[in-house]
């Protein structure tokens, strides 16, 4: 890590500050504060808003979790994010993403949607990975990924993704940036 983790637990200067700490502390229950919390509490104005965002994306969307999962997951490996990695890796096995289709996840080149869907991925969740790579690496995307995004998922889905990649993009880069976790360097399979 680049800078000191935050006290935990955390040492309020106000009673504003203390309730940002306890929304936080809320939404990541019943665990503790997680080294992204405590590196993010050095701005309780940032950290609040962070921590409402992410809420809203993580646990108010209607994506099911194998997609928002897969989203997440690819956006740490196309950023080397291996502590975002460490922590959604599980949660999209967990929702649902075959051992086959992470290891289609955890492939560091780049992805299109060419050729037919790799073993172990969904039709949904192979164009919500190549979405996501896309999204990822360059910013803009083509016109015939979106169409196949689009004439998979309604409206709200679309939007829903496209904040996720975008969120988890922001999240990624602010981890690589300061090294929260540190796991910069170790790659997928070392970052447990």
């Amino acid at each position: 890590m680049r800078l000191p983790y935050t006290p935990n637990p955390p040492v309020p200067a106000s009673d504003e500050e203390s309730a940002i700490i306890a929304r936080i502390a809320v939404r990541r229950a019943p665990r503790p504060l997680q080294p992204l919390d405590l590196t993010l509490l050095h701005s309780p104005p940032v950290a609040d808003g962070w921590n409402s965002f992410l809420g809203a994306v993580r646990t108010q969307t209607t994506i099911p979790a194998d997609l928002r999962e897969i989203a997440i997951s690819r956006v740490a490996v196309v950023n080397r994010a291996w502590y975002e990695w460490m922590h959604h890796a599980p949660l999209a096995v967990a929702g649902g993403v075959s051992e086959e289709g992470m290891e289609v996840v955890k492939r560091e080149g780049g992805y299109d949607l060419s050729g037919e869907i790799p073993g172990g991925l969904t039709e949904k969740q192979w164009v919500v990975l190549c979405f996501a790579d896309e999204m990822t690496r360059d910013v803009q995307v083509k016109d015939g990924t979106f169409e196949r995004l689009r004439g998979l998922f309604g409206e709200r889905e679309v939007v829903e993704i496209t904040a996720t990649v975008a969120c988890y993009n922001c999240v990624s880069r602010f981890l690589v940036a300061l090294d929260v976790g540190e796991k910069n360097g170790l790659g997928p399979d070392a970052a447990h």
